[in-house]
């Protein structure tokens, strides 16, 4: 393995998804300002996540309509004067 390459800051982290409230541990050097105490009594820094494997249609065999951001509604009031 080459020297140096890798971060110095890889460490555990807490994956939640927002969406199902589910979470795993992995790791990751992601910046994060969130910290969770997870099931073995550790706190981890936590990162949030729209969508995972535990919301992901193709992981769970249904479909799902995600919008958080309200892009929707913000396409609606942009093109609402075209509609008429």
């Amino acid at each position: 393995m080459k020297k140096d390459i890798h971060p110095d800051n890889y460490r555990m982290v807490v994956f939640r998804d927002i969406s199902t409230d589910e979470g795993f541990l992995g790791k990751s050097c992601v910046q994060t300002k969130d910290t969770i105490t997870w099931e073995d009594g550790k706190e981890y820094p936590l990162v949030k996540l729209e969508i995972s494997s535990f919301s992901h249609p193709f992981f769970t065999g249904k479909m799902k309509f995600v919008d958080t951001a309200g892009r929707i509604d913000k396409f609606n009031k942009k093109f609402a004067k075209f509609a008429k």
